[in-house]
């Protein structure tokens, strides 16, 4: 089965041609990074008329790269939430459009059900159950994985998003969006353990986030530290901030994800989005886990940051149940991952 998958969720266009939910045949990503570097940040409406000049032209070039032509496909699946309104929008109403004039069933997709399955478009996907830790610019959650379609929602975070406060901190400092990369490369030069910021681990037996704090803790660390011109604390430079910043985001992460998979008693964690990438974050996960004998495990790069290819991979499997959508299915900015927007055939 080929399946066209779309994704319009922020401010990447993409689109990707998946073979029975596992071969990538394409994967076109057209970033709009450069666009809103400047203002340091998405700015919502600037990233849907981006979607709009490019829906087009990404699709086609998806297409050719899978040497398939519309009619080759099986069924379309796109974005529906959570995700920037307007740029949503964008992609719903194309595959729609192209829906209605090719025939082609189409299925409308939670963007986080998209990062949860990317793992699958590896050589190796784990077997079910499985805890899965999404954490990107936008979420941050934790869900019990029990199988297609079955996700367990066992925590979330309750004011910012990890990706959210990286990018924040990097404005902060002045270096720019996206601020993920950036501090990722510079924690490298630097010292974790050079400043003590705080660890927001909740309750006990909470597997609920919160970055807030730690976000205004830095923040005031900064502004002390940049008014000083550093004379108050001479030994800790940029690197040693982006360090120990990104130092604690990891171990709130990863002791949760740890807490979840003792609860459900999994031997297998995923980790999925855009700040999966972070190397830190990969070297300590593998290290936490190596220690208790459970496995861990990621996407490749391209697959971690929005990409068509995961809604592919989402919808080939809610067609093979049955489900479709009909041309009444609206956007959703908040979309919990287990409301279903579609019908079964």
């Amino acid at each position: 089965m080929y399946v066209l998958g779309i994704d319009t969720s922020c401010d990447d266009t993409s689109a990707a041609v998946v073979r029975d939910g596992h071969a990538v045949l394409s994967n076109v990503v057209h970033s709009q990074v450069s666009l809103h570097h400047p203002h340091g940040g998405v700015v919502p409406e600037l990233a849907s008329r981006e979607h709009i000049k490019n829906i087009l032209p990404v699709v086609k070039e998806a297409l050719a790269r899978a040497r398939i032509a519309p009619h080759d496909l099986d069924g379309l699946a796109v974005t529906v939430g959570p995700g920037l309104i307007g740029s949503l929008l964008v992609g719903l109403y194309y595959t729609k459009a192209l829906s209605y004039v090719t025939g082609l069933p189409y299925v409308a997709i939670n963007h986080l059900e998209g990062h949860i399955l990317s793992i699958f478009l590896e050589d190796n996907p784990p077997p079910f159950p499985f805890v899965c830790l999404t954490v990107s610019g936008g979420h941050t959650s934790l869900y019990h994985v029990l199988d297609f379609g079955s996700y367990r929602l066992l925590g979330q975070t309750l004011d910012d998003a990890a990706g959210e406060a990286f990018d924040k901190v990097a404005k902060l400092l002045g270096l720019g969006y996206p601020g993920g990369p950036v501090l990722d490369n510079m924690a490298k030069q630097g010292d974790p353990s050079k400043i003590a910021f705080p660890r927001a681990y909740l309750s006990k037996d909470s597997l609920d986030f919160s970055f807030s704090g730690l976000k205004t803790a830095v923040a005031l660390f900064i502004k002390k530290w940049q008014s000083a011109g550093g004379a108050t604390t001479p030994d800790i430079t940029v690197n040693d901030l982006a360090a120990s910043f990104q130092e604690s985001v990891i171990d709130i992460l990863i002791h949760k994800a740890m807490k979840a998979q003792e609860i459900t008693g999994t031997t297998r964690i995923c980790i999925a989005g855009g700040v999966a990438c972070n190397s830190r974050l990969r070297a300590k996960f593998l290290q936490e886990a190596t220690k208790r004998g459970i496995s861990v495990m990621w996407p490749r790069p391209e697959y971690c940051t929005d990409n068509g290819a995961m809604i592919a991979v989402a919808g080939y499997h809610r067609l093979l149940k049955g489900e479709r959508a009909d041309y009444t299915i609206d956007v959703r900015s908040r979309y919990p991952i287990d409301e279903v927007v579609t019908e079964r055939s």
